[in-house]
């Protein structure tokens, strides 16, 4: 009596939440293992915890009080005093007059047109220790716009800008040379041929989204923690809310530059190659970095940026630190951001898979787009 030997059923390709999770792990644990990884992120952890130090002895050292003129009828629609060294003046003149002897650093005065009811007057530039310790954004005015120099705002929009700067540089030049390197030893070949393209492309910009957000979080709980330790819980209220603006919008802006890195590498075969594709999007994240070093105190310029979606990441966390924008604008600017972020994540998959197979010679762009 024979036997039928049984038939072997081949295992079940991968389904693509598969496929791009188990590249999103490769991404994670090549990046984790990396000694030029852990040395750079530490590099940053130090500078950070240098800085959340520095603005913590900096605002300690004004913390016996904000000296401030203030009317009476401005006194009484004030939310918190607390910090503020108040001297009660009669009228505007003699509160203009103090701060231009150098008495006060600034005045509060009624003003019934202002949102708030009152308004604060400055020679130069507001102090942020005043700004932070009321709950609600005044109106400001200042007596002299251009002779001021506001240390703390510029500190915050450098921190800002030097992060999304340096974190998107870093990853997006990771994801380009990880895109070249399988084309040019012919390893994507055998990766495609388990797994979709876009699986491998969604795993990559996961992967490194991951690794990039993390850098962001612990960088923000160095800042809480450290803020907190050293009691300056103004300058924590008044600069929580642009870091938590700050991760949302890195978060879709990384998305965006992420695809775009992959799809510019996957036009070129060699290392050597990669410069002459991904320069341009290197100019794009070093227009914010640079435009917050020269114009983080130019209204109109930081305007531009919160909107631009490139700059967006940074422009906006900055402008609303400096009280310049209204509720309503980082919901705007998020979602102008978050249809780019779309936009980008459809062309460069497209770009990456018409060119990942391509060998020799750079892909030209309308060719990788027509396929």
């Amino acid at each position: 009596m024979s036997t039928a030997t049984p038939t072997r059923r081949a295992p079940a390709p991968p389904s693509f939440a598969q496929s791009t999770w188990l590249v999103a792990e490769r991404e994670i644990g090549s990046k984790l293992r990396s000694k030029a990884f852990i040395i750079s992120f530490a590099i940053m952890f130090v500078v950070a915890l240098a800085g959340v130090i520095w603005a913590g002895f900096a605002a300690g050292g004004a913390s016996s009080g904000t000296p401030v003129a203030v009317t009476s009828e401005a006194q009484q629609l004030l939310p918190n005093t607390s910090g503020l060294d108040i001297t009660e003046v009669g009228d505007r003149a003699e509160a203009e007059a103090l701060i231009t002897s150098g008495d006060v650093d600034a005045a509060i005065l009624a003003d019934p047109a202002s949102p708030t009811g009152f308004v604060v007057v400055a020679e130069t530039d507001a102090p942020s220790t005043l700004l932070l310790s009321l709950s609600t954004a005044p109106t400001v005015e200042l007596l002299d716009p251009e002779g001021g120099w506001n240390i703390l705002g510029y500190f915050v929009a450098i921190a800002f800008g030097g992060i999304f700067f340096f974190a998107a540089q870093l990853f997006g030049s990771t994801i380009a040379q990880s895109v070249v390197e399988e084309k040019q030893t012919r390893v994507v070949e055998l990766l495609i041929s388990a797994i979709p393209t876009r699986a491998l492309l969604a795993g990559k910009v996961i992967g490194n989204t991951v690794l990039a957000m993390g850098q962001i979080l612990i960088l923000a709980a160095i800042v809480v923690v450290g803020l907190t330790v050293t009691g300056q819980t103004e300058l924590l209220q008044g600069i929580g809310a642009p870091i938590a603006w700050f991760a949302v919008f890195f978060f879709f802006g990384f998305i965006l530059l992420a695809a775009l890195f992959a799809a510019a590498a996957a036009m070129v075969s060699r290392q050597e190659d990669i410069g002459s594709t991904t320069t341009p999007l290197i100019l794009l994240i070093m227009a914010p970095y640079f435009l917050v070093i020269f114009l983080w105190n130019n209204p109109t310029v930081l305007t531009i940026m919160s909107y631009v979606p490139f700059s967006a990441p940074v422009g906006m966390p900055v402008r609303l630190f400096l009280g310049q924008a209204q509720w309503w604008e980082p919901l705007v600017s998020l979602v102008i951001l978050m249809v780019t972020c779309v936009a980008a994540i459809i062309v460069g998959a497209k770009i990456y898979d018409n060119s990942l197979l391509r060998m020799g010679a750079r892909v030209k762009l309308m060719d990788a787009l027509r396929g």
